[in-house]
């Protein structure tokens, strides 16, 4: 049950706690793998319904043949998807990675933007992943919202939303835009190591006594969380 206190005091708290559990900044928290703002760009439209280690596996061939947004530009279809067919949907991934570079190239000169609002006008880049990009490789705030973050957020009381969009501006509001990045990313871990969807370890979770769900199971995520989308 949660303890007694206004929700941007319980809010704090929580990030205090997963501070501790899952230490670091959204960079070193970030399982994706990268050397700069375009390489975690095609990682993170790869990670789309995909997991972080086969991504990271699919990485280094795809980085050694087209390395910088120019060669991906160009890329011919059949070349690129017989490279990330292993990460699913490698048809649709294919086109919104040659779009995403096409968009570089043609407006933004080859770099990665760092505004939110230029990121998103990118093939495959919506709120999420532009998020990712401003907190992970330039650190600047954004907080992603992907399945986990929308099930542990509303676990915990800190949203009644389901929409994405409004439960990223509910936790901007009660938590201070530096920390923002990295506490998405450690509700992340939190939800794939002890919060999982259908078999929460409420007993192993060290938010037990904040959060108003301890101990009552909802069997299936939020309608919203079970959409199928390689965008984000």
């Amino acid at each position: 049950m949660a303890s007694p206190g206004s929700l941007e005091r319980r809010a704090l708290e929580i990030a205090a706690r997963l501070e501790k559990e899952y230490p670091g900044s959204a960079t070193q928290l970030c399982a994706l793998r990268h050397a700069n703002a375009y390489e975690l760009l095609v990682a993170t439209i790869l990670s789309a319904q995909c997991t972080d280690e086969r991504v990271n596996a699919v990485l280094p061939e795809l980085l050694a043949r087209y390395p910088e947004p120019a060669d991906l530009a160009g890329a011919p279809p059949e070349a690129l998807e017989a490279i990330i067919r292993p990460t699913g949907f490698y048809r649709a991934k294919a086109a919104s990675l040659t779009g995403m570079a096409r968009g570089l190239v043609e407006r933004f000169g080859g770099e990665v933007p760092t505004d939110l609002a230029d990121l998103v006008t990118l093939p495959g880049v919506g709120r999420k992943t532009g998020n990712v990009v401003r907190s992970v490789a330039f650190g600047l705030p954004g907080l992603p919202v992907d399945t986990h973050v929308r099930r542990l957020a509303r676990r915990l009381g800190l949203t009644t939303s389901e929409d994405p969009e409004r439960i990223e501006s509910d936790l901007c509001g009660l938590l201070p835009e530096a920390q923002w990045g990295a506490f998405s990313l450690r509700l992340i871990l939190h939800g794939r190591r002890v919060c999982s969807a259908r078999r929460p370890r409420c007993d192993a979770c060290v938010l037990a006594d904040l959060c108003p769900s301890a101990g009552r199971v909802d069997p299936r995520p939020p309608p919203a969380a079970r959409r199928v989308s390689v965008s984000g």
